[in-house]
């Protein structure tokens, strides 16, 4: 991808209850993992930003000091903002993610026609996930889901 294009559009959620500068270092995150954004891609500048979501620009530029802080992007003087790493897997890790995604596609399809709200599929899957994912063997809710990692 062109260094000079931005290549990721921020959606700001004002009901959702995170803050907004949150809002934007999770999108970014989230891009950089599925491989939206690359070492070398230019973020959009906070006057882009702002423009399209009508946030205040030191909330743009305190999201990018955070993604800066951890290292994943860095600011040129009077150039921009740019990647610096990706997250996640290896390299070929789109291709390998790909028959992943298309169960978890035709699943949201799935719950849709179920009628499910996004909202319900969000709070649903974070719960498998915090089921999955958990160290302990417990979920959010303290059940204990040992036999599930055992299988």
């Amino acid at each position: 991808m062109a260094a000079d294009s931005a290549a990721v559009e921020f959606r700001i959620d004002r009901r959702s209850g995170v803050a907004t500068y949150l809002q934007i270092v999770q999108q970014t995150k989230q891009a950089l993992r599925l491989g939206v954004l690359e070492p070398g891609d230019r973020l959009p500048t906070a006057r882009e930003v702002v423009e399209a979501t009508a946030i205040n620009p030191n909330t743009v530029l305190k999201a990018y000091r955070e993604l800066e802080r951890e290292g994943l992007v860095e600011a040129r003087r009077g150039l921009g903002t740019f990647v610096r790493r990706t997250l996640g897997g290896a390299p070929d890790a789109t291709a390998a993610d790909a028959p992943l995604r298309t169960e978890l596609a035709d699943w949201a399809r799935r719950a849709r026609a179920a009628g499910l709200e996004k909202d319900d599929v969000g709070a649903l899957f974070t719960a498998v996930l915090d089921s999955t994912y958990s160290t302990n063997g417990t979920d959010s809710t303290g059940r204990s889901h040992k036999g599930d990692q055992e299988r």
